[in-house]
Order: C-alpha cells, then structure tokens, then sequence
C-alpha cells in the first residue's frame, strides 16, 4: 500500500495530560476506555470519530501519573473538553488535568509533563504571592473537589465555598 503525500495525512495535535487518583490504579487500557466513552457521550458518534482520540502515551505510579493524548488538529477545542469530561476510570474516581497542546509528542513531554518523566513530586501554586504548600481534598454534596489552600482561604466567601450552606 502506498503512503499519502504529505499534504494529504491527517494532521495532529498532542494533549498533555495529568492524571491523579487518591489509592486506585489505572492502566492504559482502561484510561483510553473512558476517554473514548468520554468523547462519544459529549461529542456524539460522528464528533468522537472526528476528534479521534488516541493514548499515545501513559505512565502511572503511586497515585500519579501523565499521558499524551492525540487529537485531529482541528478538534482540540472538543478533544479538550472530552478529556476534561473523563472522571472515572474502570469504577476509580480519577481527576485529570489537560496541560497544554503541542504539534510534537517530544514537544508535548518537555513542555508540559516535567522531566518526561510525568508529574513532578512538588507543585508550585503561587495566589498574591504567597506559595501553597500542599493540596487541600475537600468532599462535597456534589463529589470530591480538589483545592489548594490559598484558594480556599484566600478571596473565596463562605457562600462562594460552601453553596449548600444555605
């Protein structure tokens, strides 16, 4: 079979993408299920398939890890918000995280994903100048939310905190 000409291959993007899970363990294959199902259940059949969202690569350890993500070049903005959509994984409850794009997965893994190596084991938030020193898990009516300190105590009101203290 022969290969198309350059200007005629799809073209792709790479999301770089963090993923966080408090005890459970996920796999490659059951990350690329739920984004999958992610992509079809927001952007229907005809929108997942033009997105095409593929795991190109994953790493996960210790309650971390990072992927890349590749998405047609067109469709970032829907391969995004399909990722963003993804909060479970095989019955794991998992937060995940899109870092940034790139049009290189070399690109995407220096770029986005410290040390290629996936996620960094400190993270610096920085609000009015001040430094958070680790992540605050807060349970909700809703669900669990994951916040830092400083965002919790600073310029945040109760009612802005907490909406079912009324």
């Amino acid at each position: 079979m022969r290969h198309l000409p350059k200007h005629a291959r799809p073209r792709w993007r790479y999301l770089a993408v963090t993923v966080a899970t408090r005890g459970g363990r996920v796999d490659r294959d059951g990350f690329q299920r739920a984004v999958w199902y992610a992509g079809q259940n927001l952007l229907g059949d005809p929108g997942g398939a033009d997105a095409d969202l593929s795991v190109v690569r994953f790493r996960f350890g210790d309650g971390h890890g990072a992927a890349v993500i590749r998405v047609r070049r067109g469709e970032v903005t829907s391969g995004r918000a399909a990722v963003a959509c993804v909060d479970r994984v095989e019955g794991t409850p998992v937060g995940v995280a899109v870092r940034g794009v790139s049009g290189t997965i070399r690109a995407c893994e220096e770029s986005y994903l410290p040390a290629a190596g996936g996620v960094s084991s400190e993270r610096e938030t920085r609000s009015s100048g001040s430094r958070a020193s680790c992540p605050v898990d807060v349970q909700t009516a809703g669900g669990h939310v994951g916040a830092t300190e400083a965002e919790i105590s600073d310029g945040v009101s109760e009612s802005t905190a907490n909406p079912d203290a009324d």
